[in-house]
């Protein structure tokens, strides 16, 4: 799906379609956005035609999954950033990648699949509302990232939310599906660090202004975009130490339980090995055993059995070993 607007002094309109003839029939000083979802091959063929943008960003950008970059080409800059949002149920991030061409009087955007940001935008431009992009492009591209990164905040919070509820369950009755999902957690928080960290860094390079189609002007405010980013880079660093410190408390809680079940199981041991003694003196197969033949042998037997077992859990309980 296409979608074309263009703001002429200052008025958002809407067209049914773009052609290469669009942006040369346009008045001066009119900006262009291009939003493409899912394209088609027909839509996607603009990447060539009019913008003639290069064939290794037109096949970054069709490719499926990159990382997050910025390449200042003659004219123009391509970066791909990616949204991301956190599935509680399933203990995951769901990431999406938007790849973006900004030049000195369009933007051309490109994703697949829906993002809340762009929908946002878009439905803003629909309504001839006045925002951003009667700035310019590079103002429209702020607001773009502004919000998509806005989104995050809430993602942080469900995140942090689930390690405090596997941290509870970790002292609590921790089992082999709880380091399952520490597990997952970590390499959703490593992936979180994995995308972040990159876009910190193009975002910085856009707030200083090092490439020329962003204004010094606008430069400023992707500073505010910087700061969130460096917010979520400290947040996710912090939550990969508590991952880290609920990890290790676990498999302490499980040596503890095991160490536990080994003090019981000595104990129990002990205390067989003393009945063991007893039997085995009575089963030797001597003729002359003078309790054999006693009236309450078998019963002195079973007495001498208990004390035996009742003083010796006397004795570990006095040594605080049970």
């Amino acid at each position: 799906m296409l979608t074309y607007f263009r703001c002429v002094g200052g008025h958002i309109e809407r067209k049914d379609e773009f052609t290469p003839e669009s942006l040369g029939d346009a008045p001066e000083g009119t900006l262009h956005w291009i939003d493409i979802e899912d394209p088609t091959i027909k839509e996607a063929s603009i990447l060539e035609n009019p913008f003639h943008f290069h064939p290794l960003a037109i096949e970054d950008c069709l490719a499926e999954v990159h990382h997050p970059k910025l390449d200042d080409y003659d004219g123009y800059v391509f970066l791909i950033v990616h949204g991301m949002r956190f599935d509680a149920p399933t203990d995951q991030f769901i990431t999406r990648e938007l790849d973006v061409f900004l030049g000195p009087n369009y933007l051309v955007t490109h994703h697949n699949g829906p993002m809340r940001s762009i929908s946002s935008i878009r439905d803003q431009c629909n309504k001839d509302i006045e925002n951003a992009f009667v700035k310019g492009c590079d103002f429209l591209l702020h607001h773009i990232l502004d919000q998509m990164f806005d989104h995050y905040f809430p993602s942080l919070d469900s995140l942090e939310d689930k390690i405090q509820l596997i941290q509870v369950e970790v002292f609590e009755n921790a089992t082999r599906d709880t380091l399952d999902r520490i597990f997952t957690l970590k390499k959703d928080i490593m992936q979180l660090r994995r995308l972040c960290l990159p876009q910190r860094e193009i975002i910085n390079r856009l707030a200083r202004a090092d490439v020329k189609v962003v204004s010094p002007r606008a430069a400023i405010y992707f500073r505010d975009i910087y700061d969130n980013l460096y917010r979520i880079v400290e947040a996710a660093s912090s939550y990969h130490d508590m991952v880290q410190s609920t990890m290790e408390a676990y498999l302490s809680a499980v040596s503890n339980r095991l160490n536990e079940t080994m003090k019981r199981l000595t104990v129990i041991g002990a205390i067989m090995a003393g009945l063991t003694v007893v039997t085995g003196i009575y089963g030797m197969n001597f003729e002359f055993m003078p309790e054999l033949h006693w009236r309450y042998g078998y019963l002195f037997v079973w007495a001498l059995m208990f004390a035996i077992s009742l003083g010796l859990w006397w004795w570990f309980r006095k040594k605080q070993w049970i």
